[in-house]
């Protein structure tokens, strides 16, 4: 949450597990910390980040990195191995 604001956008899907959808989205720089991720329910995205929205039918094993003008979409098998 604390990278809300920052670019590019990066989303990453694993597989659905407990009561996840497997998504995992940040903006700007990637940080190892134990507390960088915090859960965010789907329908919160409609207002903090509306332009994810759009990838959020990808299945696993896909990512997508969201920069000005710059969209890219691909599929990422090592994300079905974790």
């Amino acid at each position: 949450m604390q990278t809300l604001g920052q670019t590019p956008i990066h989303g990453l899907r694993h597989p659905p597990a407990h009561d996840t959808n497997g998504w995992y989205i940040w903006a700007g720089e990637f940080s190892t910390s134990p507390d960088f991720f915090a859960p965010i329910h789907t329908s919160h995205l409609i207002e903090r980040l509306p332009q994810v929205l759009q990838f959020l039918g990808l299945p696993p094993g896909y990512r997508f990195l969201i920069a000005a003008e710059y969209v890219d979409v691909w599929f990422d098998s090592a994300l079905l191995r974790v």
